[in-house]
């Protein structure tokens, strides 16, 4: 029977079940996925977001790898022997020169290591601390951010999730902290923790990684955090009035549980694309304060710390300081567009 217009009767052949060819076309139709699939797809066809992530896992495995087959380390001078005196052959070589001992070792038709960036004013293998310098600075900046991470959630969430009182006294905070002159209170509170900290490390297992990165860490600490809690606060400020928040309140659940298991994992995508974009800055404020002598302890290598040596011989080897600042470029840019390419990825706000 054929449906009449303007009637109130059912149309049964709506209601036939579907054949086997539809029910395969319909599941061909859309495959299940989740947030996190969906979001990798997008970053994946985001070309620039994915080379970016490419060029930095080739610096992070590079950086790792080759200080452990490099014949030569970053703090051995080469024309230094016990017992004998300094051999100057070694200092300020070019690229792929070799020294008086090592001349005599190709000619002997001996192999020989070429020393690929030369060496510095100490007689040092140049590539591998600049390899090593690095690895330092990535492990400041990752760290960093570890730091900035934790911190700002905690605050951000606590003051998102009360609000009332605690919110006001705790954005006041921030406040504060945000009007001070960033770069003037690194530098002095770096300076003033060095030589705090410096006596007070002496003896114990933090004497190895040095007060200036002790100091360069509580630096952070005190200071970087308060963008990623505004962040989070205005996440948490627009997640705790929905109806699963309610819910859990409704059954007395404590506010400690609900930030941990509703709160905080709603806004997890936003969380990681801030730690991403945190790693960079963290990076670039190492190498100035290094570049300034504040960061890393000699010998020990930074990118920053490289770029002030190379000041001293800008005429001569201006290639010292050309490389560890082409590599800062490198870090610095890849993790940019990398979180660039997370957050158009991971935001549905961004997404249609």
């Amino acid at each position: 029977m054929k449906k009449k217009k303007f009637t109130f009767h059912v149309d049964l052949d709506m209601f036939i079940p579907a054949t086997d060819k539809e029910k395969e076309y319909l599941v061909k139709m859309r495959p299940s996925s989740t947030f996190f699939k969906d979001g990798m797809k997008r970053l994946y066809k985001n070309k620039v977001a994915f080379i970016s992530l490419i060029l930095i896992l080739l610096i992070t495995i590079s950086s790792i790898v080759l200080p452990i087959f490099w014949p030569y380390s970053y703090e051995n001078q080469l024309g230094v022997r016990p017992g004998q005196t300094v051999d100057a052959s070694y200092n300020n070589l070019k690229p792929f020169e070799y020294g008086t001992t090592e001349q005599e070792m190709k000619a002997n038709g001996e192999k020989v290591f070429p020393h690929i960036f030369g060496t510095d004013a100490a007689g040092r293998d140049y590539f591998i601390r600049v390899v090593y310098g690095t690895r330092v600075s990535l492990a400041v900046g990752f760290f960093a951010s570890v730091i900035v991470l934790v911190i700002g959630t905690l605050i951000g969430s606590i003051s998102g999730y009360f609000g009332g009182k605690v919110d006001l006294y705790i954005m006041r905070f921030v406040d504060i902290i945000y009007s001070l002159p960033d770069m003037l209170m690194v530098i002095l509170l770096s300076a003033v923790l060095k030589l705090t900290l410096t006596p007070v490390i002496q003896g114990t297992v933090f004497e190895t990684i040095g007060a200036n990165i002790i100091s360069l860490f509580i630096v952070f600490a005190l200071l970087y955090w308060v963008s990623m809690s505004r962040l989070i606060r205005g996440q948490i400020l627009s997640l705790r009035e929905q109806e699963y928040v309610l819910s859990a309140r409704a059954t007395g659940a404590k506010g400690k549980w609900i930030i941990t298991k509703h709160l905080i994992p709603n806004c997890i995508s936003v969380v990681i694309i801030s730690a991403a974009l945190q790693i960079p800055s963290a990076i670039f404020t190492e190498s100035y304060l290094s570049f300034l002598g504040l960061g890393v302890n000699a010998p020990m290598p930074s990118l920053g710390s490289l770029a002030s040596e190379a000041l001293n011989g800008l005429s001569t080897y201006p290639y010292r300081l050309v490389i560890p600042a082409i590599i800062i470029s490198l870090i610095v840019l890849s993790l940019n567009l990398f979180g660039d390419g997370l957050r158009d990825a991971f935001d549905p706000k961004l997404n249609d």
